[in-house]
């Protein structure tokens, strides 16, 4: 039993030296730690700034100058003044040109007038009548002539299925007066529409 017991005494022994051993080892480390600071880091370089020109005569030496006036806002008075604003709004236009906050200021008068859009035709005064209706065309065929003793032309005309001998003045078929006789063609006039036409010759 003694030998048993005395084993169990050096174990405990040896594990109580070896936590001691290891808290003096953090605690060492800690310490260091505490005292060395963070670790050091690069200076960053800094860019030299250009010296501002100073104008001449203000007064300025080397690159240094007056300072600037500082501005406060204690004046400032945010309050809304309805009275300043009613004697704004009392103000009576007095110039010469249109007033564009008034609805009845006439617009200004063109320099010169708009150019006419050339797809659009001015219509001035009520539209034209229309067009009379145009004339039939007259029912006769030319088809020979001939000549008698006194070198005057006879006509020989067909209107429907009725053949006409005719010279020049005389009327056919009680509308159609002959005008003037030529070998090629002749002139009729139709009394009813008072309408003259040269009709060409067409032999049968």
């Amino acid at each position: 039993m003694a030998l048993a017991l005395g084993t169990e005494n050096k174990k405990q022994v040896y594990i109580l030296a070896a936590l001691a051993v290891f808290i003096v080892a953090a605690a060492g480390y800690e310490i260091y730690d505490y005292f060395s600071g963070p670790p050091s880091r690069p200076i960053p370089q800094t860019v030299p700034t250009p010296a501002l020109r100073t104008p001449a005569g203000s007064g300025a030496q080397g690159g240094s100058g007056a300072e600037a006036q500082k501005l406060t806002n204690a004046d400032i008075d945010p309050a809304l003044h309805l009275d300043k604003l009613a004697q704004s709004e009392l103000i009576a236009y007095a110039g010469t040109g249109r007033n564009i906050f008034s609805p009845n200021s006439a617009p200004p008068t063109p320099i010169a007038p708009p150019r006419p859009n050339p797809n659009t035709v001015a219509q001035i005064g009520p539209p034209p009548p229309p067009p009379p209706p145009k004339p039939p065309d007259i029912d006769l065929k030319y088809f020979g002539y001939s000549q008698d003793t006194g070198k005057a032309f006879k006509a020989f005309l067909i209107h429907g299925e009725d053949i006409f001998m005719a010279h020049s003045g005389e009327i056919v078929d009680h509308r159609y007066k002959v005008g003037s006789i030529r070998p090629l063609s002749i002139e009729i006039t139709d009394l009813a529409y008072n309408n003259t036409q040269t009709i060409q010759l067409t032999p049968n």
